[in-house]
């Protein structure tokens, strides 16, 4: 499984790790000489006493000359006779513990006879705990040392790693002058990261730049066809024409007018931040919401549905005409196929704007989903390729409006539009 931990924090956790393991192999490496220093050299300390006392002392018939922390016995001796506790043991160094308190036993056997010295350790206890207790201190000083510099480590790696991040994340990458990322990084591991990075940019790039070239040279191009269907509309609705006639006529109308919105509109988000003129705010909620209805409300008619404008709160901020009507005339069309009987609602509020409506509504787990390209609802109506609602988010994203979606308790849908949100939900890149 992937460890999904921050790197710094796997850099952290690898450095510290291995001085854990480093530091307590030398510290255990340091108890075990301890312990072997401590056999040798007191095997051979009470051996030479040993020796000294038999052949010195008591051959001369003085008694054993040793401190008051040292003890001699013998089992020829009568005067020494061996404790029980230390009868058997083997010969050589042994060592005993009586309680909380610990002997060094030499045992030496000697023609079938058996001599021992028994020295009380706790002096040399004393120093061997003082000796273990430097070493913990030490192993736990190396731990929170190694932690320390882990840190400082980890955030030295991480530090070009994060600036090329940041360097990627920025907006301005995807403007065609943006410099390459590669000079800034020597060519180590951060600089073929930068250089691949360099690469798959370029390649986005380009593939923005032809659909700006596409979306405005199309735009450019149905601008001329569309002007000769809406002057071929006004002169033919001069004429004498039967009802029918003038019906299907004011329909081509009013396809070519959409036609012309529509073309305006991608034409405005291929322009980008290239042109300021492409995002004029002149024109109110008021007066975009009462061309909308003055367009749509006779469809609604016509349908038999109630179409209602109500104003909730007086909004005076002034938006792009060509995407606020874009929006709301796409809500507005969606409630209108997705609403068989009932009403629709147009909401103005101060900062936005509602469209309500009394259809077949959106399951909760569709929400997210239906701003997505070429995704329609399970009760698709009309012709559409479910690209209305995804136009819709990418205006909102490009205005910094906000645009949310929730089902109504009595049935039907409500499409809710603000023109104000938070900073971190305007950052949405189209």
């Amino acid at each position: 499984m992937v460890s999904k931990q921050p790197f710094s924090r796997r850099i952290l956790i690898a450095f510290v790790l291995m001085t854990v393991l480093v530091s307590g192999l030398f510290s255990l490496s340091i108890v075990a000489v301890v312990h072997v220093i401590e056999e040798h050299l007191v095997s051979e300390e009470l051996n030479r006493e040993l020796n000294t006392v038999l052949h010195e002392d008591i051959k001369h018939g003085i008694s054993p000359r040793l401190d008051t922390s040292t003890r001699f016995f013998a089992s020829d001796l009568p005067d020494y006779p061996i404790p029980e506790q230390y009868a058997g043991l083997p010969e050589g160094f042994n060592e005993v513990v009586e309680g909380d308190r610990a002997f060094y036993v030499f045992v030496q056997e000697i023609n079938g006879n058996t001599y021992q010295l028994v020295q009380e350790q706790h002096e040399f206890e004393a120093r061997e705990q003082a000796l273990y207790s430097v070493v913990l201190a030490g192993f736990l000083l190396t731990v929170v040392g190694a932690w320390g510099l882990g840190l400082v480590m980890a955030r030295k790696v991480m530090a070009p790693i994060s600036r090329l991040a940041q360097q990627v994340r920025h907006r301005d990458q995807l403007h065609t002058l943006a410099p390459p990322l590669a000079p800034d990084y020597p060519d180590d591991e951060i600089g073929q990261l930068a250089a691949a990075f360099d690469s798959t940019l370029g390649q986005v790039r380009q593939s923005l730049e032809r659909e700006r070239l596409f979306t405005s040279d199309v735009s450019h191009e149905l601008r001329t066809p569309l002007m000769v269907i809406a002057s071929s509309c006004e002169l033919l609705a001069e004429a004498t024409l039967l009802p029918r006639e003038r019906e299907q006529l004011q329909r081509i109308a009013r396809a070519s007018e959409e036609m012309r919105e529509l073309v305006q509109t991608f034409l405005q988000l291929a322009r980008g931040k290239t042109n300021e003129t492409a995002f004029v705010a002149d024109s109110s909620l008021a007066q975009v919401a009462s061309e909308q209805i003055e367009r749509w409300e006779p469809m609604f008619k016509d349908k038999g549905l109630a179409f209602q404008c109500q104003q909730e709160g007086s909004d005076s901020g002034l938006y792009n005409p060509t995407f606020l009507g874009t929006v709301m005339a796409n809500l507005l069309r969606n409630a209108l196929h997705y609403t068989e009987h009932g009403f629709v609602r147009l909401v103005l509020e101060d900062g936005g704007f509602r469209v309500e409506d009394s259809g077949s509504g959106i399951p909760l787990a569709q929400h997210e989903q239906i701003f997505q390209p070429f995704v329609r609802g399970n009760q698709a109506r009309g012709e559409g390729l479910g690209l209305g609602l995804s136009l819709v988010k990418r205006i909102c994203a490009k205005q910094g409006w906000g645009i949310s979606v929730h089902s109504q308790a009595a049935g039907g849908t409500c499409f809710n539009v603000t023109f104000t949100q938070a900073a971190e939900e305007v950052l949405t890149s189209l």
